[in-house]
């Protein structure tokens, strides 16, 4: 099985952002000034008393109901057990604060035995999980046998990663069963 995580932990300081990338750096035998002076412009930061807690404050204010409750991304949750998987996604599909439907399937049936769900450009979601079905029955009608959960997600991966950077939008896990048993992986737009 396997599993991706993720280090967050930038995002809790967002005035870091803002510094410059020889901010911190005194040892390295250049006067600070003459590296601070080729640095690019920053990003600026919001003109407000406390960037850093400006979410918060406004939020406890009142000011602007709604404004900062950031609701978005697609919720898909796969689990495995002694006996098979289990695979949890939302169907709402959306952009921004538009949403398009509430009944979208974020669930394709790859064969009998696998399952991909879809998290990203629904376009690319549907295409590329579609395709990998024609892959899997090709190997099914050449080789005479299923193809495997690990098999299937490396095929998807390989296919992401050639199309890495130019714009793929795409989340998926691939699930299912094999010779080995339940397995998941998840694929990304990374490949």
């Amino acid at each position: 099985m396997a599993v991706a995580a993720m280090d967050m932990s930038f995002m809790r300081d967002p005035s870091l952002f803002a510094k410059g990338r020889y901010a911190d750096d005194d040892d390295a035998g250049f006067d600070r000034d003459d590296l601070c002076a080729c640095e690019p412009e920053c990003f600026a930061m919001a003109p407000v008393a406390n960037p850093r807690t400006f979410c918060e404050d406004i939020k406890k204010t009142g000011a602007a109901p709604g404004l900062m409750d950031f609701k978005h991304g697609t919720t898909t949750l796969g689990f495995v057990f002694q006996h098979g998987i289990i695979i949890a996604v939302d169907s709402r599909a959306s952009m921004g604060s538009y949403i398009g439907s509430q009944t979208v399937k974020k669930v394709i049936e790859i064969n009998d035995f696998l399952l991909g769900t879809m998290a990203g450009g629904a376009a690319d979601c549907s295409f590329w999980e579609r395709h990998l079905t024609r892959l899997c029955r090709l190997h099914e009608l050449r080789t005479k046998e299923r193809i495997s959960v690990a098999a299937a997600s490396k095929l998807l991966a390989n296919i992401f990663f050639q199309y890495r950077g130019q714009g793929l939008s795409c989340g998926t896990m691939v699930a299912g069963w094999d010779k080995k048993g339940p397995s998941l992986y998840m694929v990304d737009d990374q490949g």
